[in-house]
Formats: C-alpha cells, sequence, structure tokens
C-alpha cells in the first residue's frame, strides 16, 4: 500500500509538466487521482465478494458528490489566482469563506457516507475507508499547500 501512496502522490507534483493550460492540467490531475485513489482503496479494503458490489457502487456515488465539493476548493484556488498580487481584504475575506465552505461541506458528505457506508461494510471496515481517503486527501492537500503562495500583503 505504501508503494501505492507514493505513486499517487508523486503523479501529483509531476502533472503540471504535462498539461497544456489549467483546465488540461485539473482534469489530468482530476483523471490520475481517480484511477490511482480507486487502485489504493482496492488494495487497503481487501473486499469479500458479498461486500465488493455494493461498496464499489456506494464508493462512485461518493466519490461523484466528493467531486463536487472539491469543486469549491478549486474554485477558490482559481479565484486566488486570478487575484494574487491584487488581493484585498474584502475579497480575502471571500475566498477563506470558501475555504471554510469545502471544509464543512466535505465534513458534512463524510459524516453522511460514513452512516450509509456502516449499512453496507463492518464499522471497523468503513472507518477503513474513510481513515484512507483521509490520508489521500492529506497527500492532496499537502501538495496543494506547497503550490499555493501565502498571500502577499499591501
Amino acid at each position: 500500500m505504501k508503494k501505492t501512496i507514493i505513486t499517487l502522490f508523486l503523479c501529483v507534483i509531476s502533472l503540471s509538466l504535462f498539461a497544456q493550460t489549467e483546465n488540461d492540467y485539473i482534469e489530468v490531475v482530476r483523471s490520475v487521482l481517480k484511477t490511482e485513489k480507486k487502485a489504493v482503496i482496492a488494495e487497503v479494503m481487501e473486499l469479500t465478494e458479498a461486500e465488493s458490489g455494493p461498496f464499489w457502487e456506494l464508493y462512485n456515488e461518493y466519490d461523484f458528490e466528493l467531486s463536487k465539493v472539491q469543486n469549491i476548493r478549486l474554485n477558490a484556488i482559481k479565484e486566488y489566482a486570478d487575484e494574487y498580487g491584487i488581493l484585498n481584504d474584502e475579497k480575502a475575506d471571500a475566498l477563506w469563506s470558501e475555504v471554510m465552505d469545502f471544509k464543512t461541506a466535505s465534513l458534512k458528505l463524510e459524516k453522511a457516507y460514513y452512516k450509509k457506508f456502516k449499512k453496507i461494510l463492518p464499522a471497523a471496515k468503513a472507518a477503513k475507508y474513510f481513515q484512507a481517503e483521509n490520508k489521500i486527501e492529506a497527500m492532496v492537500a499537502a501538495s496543494i499547500a506547497a503550490q499555493v503562495p501565502m498571500i502577499i500583503e499591501e
């Protein structure tokens, strides 16, 4: 699993070399992340045959909803990039509110889906799944944090 997670992290870091535009980069990152993440999750979860079908169906539903929530963060990053160097207090406040909205929506979604996953998996396995999700999210967040510069105060 460690090797797969390291591969996932390296993909996130190196994709900017291959993208033509910002939107291309975003779509390439999302595509690779989805594929690599699914492989990591499959390896981590060790699902039985009976668990596999219901799990992947719910996983795909959760992943689709998670993409919508992640768009909040993505939009905030794009706005920040557009305003970088000319960011006033009002816009900085609005952008940080978007970041908090992302965190709130993300936690709300996770809570709702944890309950759903517990209906199809033992609680320990449902928790294991979200533990893996959180580790992957932490790597993505670290990558984003490393690439997004601090606010320049005027």
